[in-house]
Parts: structure tokens; sequence; C-alpha cells
């Protein structure tokens, strides 16, 4: 019973083996449930590959064909005197078991593209880091003034909000069209659309976060002669430095949401082009392999800024904990 309480005890930090143990599971379990389904037979293995033709003759060693279809055949090939088709239990051709999309991290950075015109992996990465970058940026150096603003003054925010929590529910891909006509077919709309898809939640979150700042700081300051310049510059914005550091890392992967549906605006490129054309191929070991790549270059820039927020803000406890 103590042993259960010590997991479970209501907002107490984990002793650091078991954070580390539980982060590690995390990742572990579904990698095992992948595995269960890609290598036990008697879970899900609803195909059949062809080891063996015999004598079906539309067979070909290495085909995936229904396991029914299978069956079938095999039943008419016993009738008919042939020898027997065989093959082994395997899973369809969109689901590629992990150590094939393991190979495939490797494989996918060294295989040269079928045309010259089209990108290497690599070169589609950066292309839609850089699209993520620009998007973002500027989605922040327009929102969090706003932002700041309208969770400082009533005016502002009466102002700006209401529009604002009206155009959020509008979903940013309906602007897609919109963004070809005005900005063109290359990388003009797809920073548009994430920029659209993070700056309007974005004010709305940094106003919200500017509410919380401690009332008796604004009081305490007000009281010594602080004029509102003074008061928004000296006051607000150092108070909610911490928090507006750790919305930043949340609406970054935010950003990372919209990537594929703005890649896929105008002409197709970065990454997303990388996955169309090898879903194209029928190559899904690569596919897998590039969308857990958008989540590790994610989850590593998230972990960077949490670093760095622990470095500028070491007096900041919940800062420290993230």
């Amino acid at each position: 019973m103590a042993g259960s309480t010590q997991w479970f005890a209501v907002r107490k930090a984990l002793p650091q083996d078991r954070m580390m143990l539980l982060t590690v599971l995390s990742f572990l379990l579904p990698v095992l449930v992948w595995c269960l389904f890609s290598y036990a037979p008697f879970i899900w293995h609803p195909k059949v590959e062809i080891t063996e033709p015999g004598g079906v003759s539309w067979f070909k060693a290495g085909m995936l064909v229904d396991r029914q279809v299978f069956s079938e055949q095999s039943l008419e090939a016993r009738q008919s005197g042939v020898s027997l088709p065989e093959g082994d239990l395997a899973n369809p051709v969109y689901l590629p078991a992990p150590h094939e999309v393991a190979s495939a991290f490797y494989t996918a950075f060294t295989t040269e593209p079928k045309r010259k015109s089209e990108q290497w992996l690599h070169e589609s990465l950066w292309h839609s880091i850089t699209i993520i970058f620009w998007g973002f940026a500027l989605s922040s150096l327009v929102g969090l003034p706003i932002g700041i603003l309208c969770g400082t003054y009533a005016a502002v925010s009466k102002l700006n909000e209401p529009f604002i929590e009206f155009f959020r529910y509008l979903p940013a891909p309906a602007f897609g069209a919109l963004a070809v006509a005005i900005l063109g077919i290359h990388d003009g709309p797809k920073i548009a659309i994430i920029f659209i898809g993070t700056f309007f939640q974005q004010v709305l979150i940094v106003a919200n976060t500017t509410r919380k700042l401690d009332m008796a700081l604004l009081e305490a300051s007000l009281t010594l002669g602080a004029k509102n310049l003074q008061l928004l510059f000296r006051v607000v914005i150092p108070g909610i430095l911490p928090d507006l550091f750790r919305d930043q890392r949340i609406l970054l992967g935010w950003a990372w949401t919209y990537l594929i549906v703005a890649e896929l605006i105008g002409t197709s490129s970065g990454i997303t082009w990388f996955i169309t054309q090898q879903a194209r191929y029928k190559n899904f070991d690569n596919v897998f392999a590039a969308i857990i790549m958008i989540g590790i270059i994610g989850l590593l820039s998230d972990l960077i800024l949490s670093q760095l927020g622990k470095r500028l803000f070491s007096w900041d406890k919940a800062q420290a904990k993230s």
C-alpha cells in the first residue's frame, strides 16, 4: 500500500530513478505493441507472403495475398492434383516491422532520388525545418506583443480577443487556396498556414498567461510610482517570461502538427513530398521512418528548449520540473 502511495502521491515529484524508468517505458510500451503485431503471427497477420507458388499460375514469390484467398487456391490446387503453394503469415505492406523501419533510417538518407530533380531526404527535412521556423517566428513576432497587451490592458483585450476567439475556430487549411492565390505556389502559402494555425491560439494563450501575473506585483509597482510603459517593460514582461517561454515550447509543437497540411499546399515539398513519394512507390518503411524523424526532431528541439529554459530561468520552480 505504501509503495502505491509513493507512485501516485498527488503533485509530488517522483525519485529520479522512477522518473527515468517511466520515461523509458513510455517509449518501450508502444514499440512492444508494434513488435507483437509484427512478429507474433497469432495476433494480426491477415496476409500470406508467397514463398513457393506451387501449381497456382498467378502466384509469384514475395506476393502478399489474403489468407482466405491463399486457402481457396490451396484447396483448388489439392483438388487439381498440382503442387500446393507455400507461404508465411504476414502483415499488409503498409505495416512494416520495426527492424525494416530501423533499416530505413539509414537507407532513406543514402538512397539516391529516382529523378535528378528530386531532393535527398536531408534536403527535404531541412526545407521543412525552414518552413516551421519562418511560420512560427512571424507568428511569435506579431502574436507575442498582442497577447501581452491583451493580458495587460482590458481595452486592448476587448478590441482584439472577441474576433480572435471567432477566428481561431476556422481551420487553417481552409485558407490554402487563398494563400496560393496571394502568395504563389512555393513556400509563401506554406508559411502562411503555419502562421494562421499558431497565431490566434498564441495570442489567447499569451494573454491568459499575462493575466496570471500576481496582482500584488502590479499594485506595489503602481504604489511606487510606476507609469504604464514602466509597468509593462519592468514588471509585466519580466514577471511572465518563464511562463511565456514554456508557452512557446508548447506552441512550437502545435506548429509541427500543421506541417504536413501546409506542405501539401501549392507545390508539394519538404518531408511531406518525401512521404507522399515513398507511399506512391509503396516504400512504407521509408514512410514510417520519415514520420518518426519528424517526431524525433520535434522532441529534440523541445528538450533543447527545456534545458535552455532551466538555464535562463533557474529561479522558476515550474521551469525546473519541465
